[in-house]
């Protein structure tokens, strides 16, 4: 392959790479992705602020570091001449300099960091409440107060395929190990508070499109908010190993406008699964389409 083309492949690349950086109702990797994805909730957005924060810090801590190690190799070498100061080594002053200035970068590093942070945590003013149960090896949902309770686990047809040794092809299984029986609807535009926990073993609910991983630990709560900005599909998995089928319990959640979340909600309720999945199934995805 030559210069040409490999520069073209990079390029295209760092193309895709962009795109996917700002259009990550996706939520599924994109090759070449070089960046961290913002999400689709205040949290993520948070989190990829923090991250972009972060990086142009070290961007200028390492510019200057490794341009003043590139003055001092090329301009003060030994074949020039130069010889060993031992005044500015034990520069009490420089000392105190590069002891004082890390310490201030921290300081402008900790501060958004902690209110963030906390801000994460704090699920206070929201409108509804999903209980999350962790099973080996699936997921139930509750959504509190509503009198909807229902077990999501992996479809049936990626589990015939993984336990028939085939190989999946795109056509047969678009999302392979990664779609459930039972999707989780979820309004847009809502600030929702999950409460989560597990039944057997230790697990943790994983979508990262959200910006956020909870353990959901036996025998006690954990609380965790989202507040999703934009419809589509975001898949996640379970983040702890939890047992020999660890690796087959995913997570699908549908954020659909509130009006077409009230018909899957009425639906639910009413106990016509048929129709909750038709509506988690057709109700629109604007703004990326599916991950």
């Amino acid at each position: 392959m030559n210069a040409s083309a490999i520069a073209a492949r990079v390029a295209a690349g760092l193309a895709a790479a962009t795109a996917s950086a700002t259009a990550w109702a996706d939520s599924e990797p994109v090759r070449w992705q070089l960046n961290m994805p913002e999400g689709v909730t205040r949290t993520a957005e948070n989190a990829y602020n923090m991250h972009m924060l972060m990086l142009w810090i070290c961007v200028v801590i390492g510019v200057v570091v490794f341009g003043a190690m590139a003055v001092a190799m090329v301009k003060f070498r030994k074949s020039k001449g130069a010889k060993p100061d031992v005044e500015f080594t034990h520069s009490t002053k420089l000392e105190i300099i590069w002891t004082v200035i890390p310490i201030l970068i921290l300081v402008v590093m900790a501060v958004p960091a902690t209110t963030k942070v906390i801000e994460q945590y704090d699920a206070k003013g929201h409108e509804m409440t999903v209980k999350v149960t962790g099973y080996q090896w699936m997921w139930r949902y509750e959504i509190v107060g509503e009198d909807v309770n229902f077990i999501s686990r992996l479809d049936r047809e990626s589990d015939r395929i993984r336990q028939s040794g085939e190989k999946p092809s795109a056509e047969q299984a678009p999302h392979y190990l990664r779609d459930v029986d039972n999707v989780l609807v979820l309004p847009t535009d809502t600030k929702i508070r999950f409460v989560i926990t597990a039944d057997d073993v230790i697990h943790a609910w994983w979508v990262p499109a959200l910006g956020w991983k909870q353990d959901a630990i036996p025998g006690l709560i954990n609380e965790a908010w989202t507040e999703i900005k934009q419809p589509g599909t975001y898949r996640g998995v379970c983040a702890e190993l939890c047992g020999k089928d660890h690796g087959f319990m995913p997570i699908v959640v549908k954020a659909v406008p509130r009006a077409e979340y009230e018909a899957w909600l009425t639906a639910q309720k009413a106990g016509d699964l048929a129709e909750a999945a038709r509506i988690a199934a057709t109700a629109p995805a604007a703004a990326g389409g599916e991950g």
